[in-house]
């Protein structure tokens, strides 16, 4: 029979590409949300019977028991910025895992972040740390996979940048040197339909994803300027104005916390190595190579105007 996958987070902006990887696979694809209605729209993307939908959150076990029973493999891709990290992160996790191996699963896959550090002095790394130890507690051969910046069509970050070139005529930029490696979603998400649907290959490793590319922050943003044929005034702010910005939790156009700050203390890519996606039989994708055509709508006469050249 057909592998029955159940994702956790199925209806976010990784899910609907996890989802999807999956099914072109063939698996049928049990996706999980707090509220199940926001993941229906991934269902025209399976055949008859291909998809269920069912509604839990990881915080609450019974409702975690509940969805997985019957899976042949798990995936957790529910994560918080802000929040309550620790009951997410952490107890969620460790709920997941817990159930997973209860209900007789073969697989499961954990979604982490470069970074995951239990001394890390982000909360947001440290419960990513811990959840991990927790998840591998109850789950011994559970596979981790740890993104760095995950950027497609629908993301929060090369999209927030977007918006803001789009709408400023000065552009200020936090911690300009800090170092990325941004991957493409659905990239990351073929790489962790791998992970699911080959447990035994890949049963009890760890995999930091990244892209083919390490840019600075400040590289970052005039990129995606000049994708969208922006020219505004850039204005790299020194760290002691970024952290006063931070401490107050704002940052006009761009919202930052203090611990989103402590985050951009440390660079944020593959640790030299490290299992990447080559080891999950994924080629990742220049940022170059699909940015612009979503990031199309930011341009003065929108897909009607001259694509610049990226540099």
């Amino acid at each position: 029979m057909t592998e029955l996958v159940t994702l956790f987070g199925g209806g976010g902006f990784l899910g609907r590409y996890v989802a999807q990887a999956l099914l072109q696979r063939g698996a049928r694809v049990r996706l999980v949300a707090r509220d199940a209605k926001h993941a229906f729209f991934v269902k025209p993307q399976g055949g008859l019977g291909q998809t269920q939908f069912i509604a839990a959150d990881i915080t609450k076990r019974a409702t975690v028991e509940r969805a997985v029973q019957g899976s042949d493999a798990v995936i957790n891709l529910v994560g918080l910025l802000a929040g309550n990290l620790q009951a997410v992160h952490v107890d969620g996790a460790r709920n997941v895992a817990e159930a997973a191996r209860a209900a007789g699963a073969e697989t499961l896959v954990q979604v982490s972040a470069i970074g995951a550090d239990t001394g890390s002095a982000s909360l947001y790394g440290r419960t990513k740390a811990e959840g991990e130890v927790a998840v591998r507690t109850a789950f011994s051969t559970a596979t981790i996979v740890r993104p760095s910046i995950v950027f497609g069509a629908e993301d929060a970050f090369v999209n927030r940048f977007a918006r803001m070139i789009e709408a400023a005529p000065a552009v200020p930029i936090l911690r300009a040197g800090t170092r990325f490696q941004p991957v493409f979603v659905a990239d990351v998400a073929k790489a962790i339909a791998a992970a699911a649907l080959d447990g035994r290959s890949y049963a009890g490793r760890t995999f930091e994803l990244g892209g083919p590319e390490v840019i600075t922050m400040g590289d970052l943003i005039r990129r995606i300027a000049t994708m969208i044929g922006r020219t505004p005034t850039f204005l790299e702010l020194p760290d002691s104005l970024g952290g006063l910005i931070a401490r107050f939790g704002f940052l006009p156009g761009a919202p930052i916390t203090q611990d989103q700050w402590q985050m951009l203390q440390h660079d944020n890519v593959v640790t030299p190595g490290a299992e990447g996606l080559s080891a999950l039989g994924v080629q990742p994708t220049p940022l170059d190579s699909v940015a612009p055509t979503w990031l199309v709508r930011y341009r003065r006469s929108g897909r009607f105007g001259v694509q610049a050249k990226a540099s």
